[in-house]
């Protein structure tokens, strides 16, 4: 960020703050002349760090995004550090109040007419992928998946012959053999060179989704778990799915067809479902899987990307690993390209309701009716009580990576990634693992785990992810393409073989936030078009997580 031409040293973020937050590394002595700002620290002050903007009493409010993100357990000096040893978690109240639900809506004149080539499915929903999924309904035939996946990945084109560090040892072991006993570094060698040629080159893939559920829980658990399965099973970037049971446990195939039933009335895609107590041999078993599974993979290879506008996508908004910069740079650069797509008509899902403590009141503010507002807010008291009655709260989600890196309460870090989601109205508010039906802004209730949550905004409909880190977080999903976002210049530089996009041009004032969040828009699109693919569709980054209902935070 720059003033007058000069590189900003710190940020006061909202005019009502009494924080500010250091852009550089700060020294105990240095005059602080930025916008709203005018003091002499009194301490050292990381990068990413806060500051205190006044002389504080002890319990007196810490004031950042304009709401309150914590309170001081003893006095804190103007120009002082503010840090886990003189600040502790705490939130503004909230209550059902009056709608707000006006906003300025972005020009998106530059995107109207622009189209991505995607799948366009029955029903009329547009993928960005075209995936076959392998699904287990108990952890029991997670064994029979692993074969099956060990039987189509290679010979289909699919999967390296061998993985690049395996031809890495198969070097070293050469060199070895004839007499080396020193200097076994060997470059790995590049993983495209070891693939076979694709047998169906429209599939992007088989994919396994893997999980430890299915049985030993509560019906509810496998009712839940039916849910977000039969969500990946309707997904847009889904041509169709074999599936695997036992047979006695909870997650019956019945629940899964009622789930499926719920989310595509319509149904027709190729579904193969295969339970083994009722086949009985497990080799008999598997070679139906293996047959039935080829046949759908020759009918899906059918399918082809056709134009389709941007009103057809449906964007899930994360963050993972954030720091210090995350909440002014890259999470409200996402939350500007939200308010793009919202405004084209299409749908986005903001997520992690451990990462909303603080910011209740601005959401239920903006949600389109009461009923919608009541069902947030009562999400949320539901949320919290349970992580209270557990022994823990909202106050724990923050990580150790995070508070180093200057998060230090979980409403802090909640008001920075509330950014992702933009301005616009909150359109629908859903339940794990519910589906988005309405186009604008969802909200769907998930812990603030990276995994948990990305798997289920997938399951909800998500067809490409927006992931925001500041520190590095390799993930993705199995059918959805997961774009890293990077907050810092210095992470992007690092960790480029697993970051997509740098906004750290916002810190160093080379990039508004309204030019990243465009860019960002720019991107999705040649990614959902299959142009571009994310680095951790490239990496196979297949993460897969179900969220079993609980204390997750």
């Amino acid at each position: 960020m720059k003033t007058n031409g000069k590189q900003t040293q710190a940020l006061k973020i909202h005019t009502g703050d009494n924080v500010g937050v250091a852009l550089v590394n700060l020294n105990k002595g240095d005059v602080v002349r930025d916008p709203g700002m005018f003091l002499t620290l009194t301490e050292d002050i990381p990068a990413k760090h806060k500051f205190s903007l006044e002389d504080l009493k002890e319990d007196a409010d810490i004031i950042m995004y304009g709401v309150v993100v914590g309170k001081t357990v003893r006095p804190v000096a103007k120009g002082s550090l503010i840090s886990t040893q003189n600040v502790q978690h705490a939130t503004g109240s909230w209550q059902l109040k009056q709608r707000n639900t006006s906003w300025l809506k972005p020009d998106v004149k530059p995107w109207q007419h622009k189209r991505f080539l995607g799948f366009h499915r029955a029903g009329g929903s547009v993928g960005t992928a075209n995936y076959w999924i392998v699904i287990p309904l108990v952890f029991c035939e997670n064994k029979n998946v692993d074969v099956l996946q060990e039987s189509f990945l290679k010979a289909l084109g699919y999967s390296p012959n061998r993985s690049p560090y395996e031809a890495m040892v198969e070097k070293m072991v050469t060199k070895y053999r004839s007499g080396e006993t020193t200097d076994f570094e060997i470059l790995i060698e590049d993983e495209s060179e070891l693939l076979s040629p694709k047998i169906f080159p429209n599939i992007d893939g088989i994919k396994i989704l893997k999980h430890t559920l299915g049985c030993g829980g509560t019906r509810q658990d496998a009712r839940t778990l039916c849910g977000l399965l039969a969500g990946y099973i309707t997904h847009p970037n889904v041509a169709g799915a074999t599936v695997l049971s036992l047979g006695c446990q909870n997650a019956q195939i019945s629940l899964l067809q009622e789930e499926i039933a719920k989310r595509d009335p319509q149904f027709s895609k190729p579904l193969f479902l295969l339970e083994q107590q009722k086949i009985g041999n497990e080799k008999k078993l598997l070679q139906q899987a293996i047959t039935k599974t080829f046949e759908g993979l020759v009918i899906a290879n059918d399918q082809k990307r056709q134009p389709a506008p941007l009103s057809k996508l449906c964007i899930g908004l994360e963050c993972g690993g954030s720091d210090g910069f995350s909440g002014i740079s890259a999470n409200p650069a996402i939350g500007y390209t939200s308010d793009l797509l919202v405004a084209l008509g299409g749908s986005v899902i903001l997520s992690e309701f451990p990462e909303l403590c603080g910011v209740e009141q601005e959401l239920s503010d903006r949600c389109v009716d009461e009923q919608t507002a009541n069902r947030f807010l009562g999400l949320m008291n539901i949320y919290q009580q349970r992580a209270n009655e557990a022994g823990s709260g909202f106050y724990a989600n923050p990580s150790p990576g995070n508070i180093k890196d200057g998060l230090i309460t979980d409403a802090m870090k909640s008001a920075g990634a509330a950014k992702k989601g933009g301005t616009s109205p909150v359109a629908d508010v859903l339940d794990y693992p519910e589906k988005v039906t309405k186009s604008g802004l969802n909200l769907l209730c998930t812990p603030g785990s990276d995994i948990e949550s990305t798997t289920a905004e997938v399951g909800a409909g998500a067809n490409i992810v927006l992931f925001t880190t500041g520190l590095g977080t390799p993930t993705g999903n199995p059918i959805a393409p997961v774009i890293k976002i990077a907050s810092n210049t210095a992470l992007y530089n690092k960790m480029q073989d697993i970051t997509d996009i740098n906004t750290g041009t916002i810190i160093e004032g080379t990039e508004s936030i309204r030019e990243a969040g465009e860019r960002i828009l720019d991107y999705v699109i040649k990614v959902a078009s299959g142009e571009e693919k994310a680095k951790a569709t490239q990496l196979l980054h297949d993460d897969f997580i179900p969220w079993k209902r609980g204390i997750s935070l």
